[in-house]
């Protein structure tokens, strides 16, 4: 699995911090900046906000001055507010833990509400507490919690005063009290990577790690430690800030959450090594088990990067012996020419050419490293839309052949995984969402047909089909069960197949009277709305983010495939 800060995957999506530029630094670190997407709350008479270069935090010097200027200030009071990535998600009864540094020359008079932005709202404010400080001359950490009297999908977070003066605010974090496993990620999205039953990760992602300048690219050792030290970025390749909360060691937390290898390298020493005490000093002294390390990101055909690369296998191989190397060089159909343990491949196509790239690695040298297929999906306008049948189809027709080459085919993800709605930068996706809503593609649901995969025995099979350049067959059995799959795939035109399982069953001791067939069939996958006939009922699919699905007992015949 493959999860990349785009689309707001990760800022505004999994990672569950709901204040957007929170440590006010997303303007640049010279002063006065831009300060979006916070706003003013009050008028130029009222209340003069600006930033000013006096923050605790020597890598986030940036903080907000906040100078009231109103001896009796509107009913309400003036400040500011945040409302998030696209308004926040508050739902009645739930927990919110607020996180803000202060300090004032004076005494301090604050309210920090939850209010919804929607003007019909019946509860605009939503959940509030008062924050009161006497001799605040150098820098506060304030922690409270807020519990919500209502549900809004539009809210946002106001910090209001009445009290003429000056107050400089910095590093303001709201975050859900109830995230997975109290380690910051939102738990329904977490469900759904749960359901995928991934066994791998690769983090943090392709063009997100580079840059277009190197000045923007992903420096992983400011990305760990307290997450107010760390600076944040601007990521270029989408044109978003990150504040970097969802940094190195958070990505390591999300792969042993899932069970998962990480794709990456870093700190594997003991807790007195320099950065194993950081990861101790995290809540994590345990080593994380680290497994492999791509050395960047679609640069074979570059200037100098095989020479590099050869600088950093030999480093890492002689630091972590154990530690795999993956090269950015294809070599599917010739050799590499360099050592490597796996090599990168990504394919983007259309659902048509992808279709057929099942065959991609049947002459493939069984002799050297194997093939780690990191980015795979039709991305084709025309096919894949936002997410369609026809797409899922031919990415599980590609998986069939990747399946059946699995000696030498280690690892496949498919790219990209998240899309935040509201900044869908890439299209298609595999998980689709807003502040409180997601879904996943007819491509997440592929998916989760051939998580089952994991593990499985391949059987030989043989397929007789009038278009073969339009079938794609994979018959596994599990391990651990008794059961046995057969899963046919059909692409642009349905084909006449006589399929005979009974090899397949003698040879995997099926139980075929307890046995039950799955089918999947579209006489027309495509992105628009159609009717798909399963064993005579019918199921509308009035968009393109939906799958059907039929059980039947084994044995019995469909009417109308």
């Amino acid at each position: 699995m493959r999860k990349v800060e785009i689309n707001h995957a990760g800022a505004g999506g999994l990672w569950a911090e709901l204040v957007s530029n929170r440590g006010f630094e997303a303007g640049g670190p010279h002063t006065p900046s831009n300060i979006d997407p916070w706003s003013i709350i009050g008028d130029e008479s009222s209340i003069h906000v600006t930033t000013d270069r006096v923050s605790s935090f020597t890598k986030n010097i940036v903080a907000l001055r906040m100078e009231v200027l109103c001896e009796k200030c509107p009913a309400g009071g003036v400040g500011i507010y945040n409302p998030g990535f696209w308004g926040m998600n508050i739902e009645e009864g739930k927990m919110y833990n607020l996180v803000m540094y202060i300090k004032s020359l004076e005494s301090v008079e604050l309210t920090v509400s939850l209010t919804c932005a929607r003007p019909s709202s019946a509860l605009p404010n939503l959940a509030s507490v008062s924050i009161q400080e006497i001799g605040m001359a150098s820098w506060n950490k304030i922690e409270v919690q807020l519990l919500a009297q209502g549900t809004c999908r539009t809210s946002r977070l106001d910090i209001t005063t009445s009290k003429r003066g000056v107050i400089w605010l910095d590093q303001v974090s709201l975050m859900p009290s109830n995230t997975y496993k109290g380690h910051g990620f939102r738990t329904e999205l977490m469900s759904m990577l749960l359901d995928l039953k991934p066994r791998f990760l690769r983090f943090p992602g392709g063009c997100f790690v580079e840059g277009n300048r190197l000045r923007n690219a992903f420096r992983w050792k400011e990305t760990v430690g307290p997450w107010e030290e760390r600076p944040g970025h601007y990521g270029d390749a989408w044109d978003y800030w990150t504040d970097d909360g969802l940094g190195f060691y958070e990505f390591l937390q999300l792969v042993e959450d899932l069970g998962a290898a990480p794709i990456w390298v870093f700190n594997a020493g003991g807790v007195e090594s320099r950065w194993g005490s950081v990861r101790a000093a995290m809540g994590h002294p345990k080593e994380f088990a680290l497994k492999y390390i791509t050395v960047g990101n679609e640069d074979c055909l570059k200037d100098y990067y095989q020479g590099n690369y050869l600088k950093f296998y030999s480093a890492i191989k002689e630091a972590y012996p154990d530690i795999q190397v993956i090269s950015n060089c294809d070599g599917s159909s010739s050799s590499l020419g360099h050592p490597a343990d796996l090599y990168d491949v990504h394919v983007y196509s259309s659902a048509n050419d992808l279709f057929l790239k099942k065959n991609m690695f049947d002459r493939t040298s069984r002799i050297g490293p194997k093939a780690f297929v990191s980015e795979y999906a039709v991305n084709d306008p025309k096919d894949a839309g936002k997410g369609s049948l026809l797409a899922s189809l031919a990415e599980a027709a590609f998986l069939t052949g990747l399946e059946k080459n699995s000696d030498i085919v280690q690892m496949a993800c498919y790219a990209p995984l998240f899309a935040n709605d509201n900044d869908r930068h890439w299209n298609p996706d595999a998980i689709v969402f807003n502040s409180w809503q997601q879904y996943g593609t007819p491509s997440y649901w592929m998916q989760t047909f051939f998580s089952e995969s994991n593990g499985a025995v391949i059987h030989p099979i043989t397929v007789t089909s009038s278009s073969s350049d339009s079938m794609a067959a994979s018959a596994i059995t599990w391990k651990d069960t008794e059961n046995s799959f057969l899963r046919l795939k059909s692409g642009s035109e349905i084909a006449q197949r006589s399929v005979n399982p009974r090899s397949i069953t003698e040879k995997a001791r099926v139980n075929t009277l307890k046995s039950r067939v799955t089918v999947l069939t579209s006489s027309n996958p495509n992105n628009k709305a159609q009717t798909v006939r399963l064993d005579g009922k019918k199921f509308d699919l009035s968009g393109s983010c939906l799958s059907s699905v039929a059980e039947l007992d084994a044995g019995q015949r469909s009417k109308d495939p």
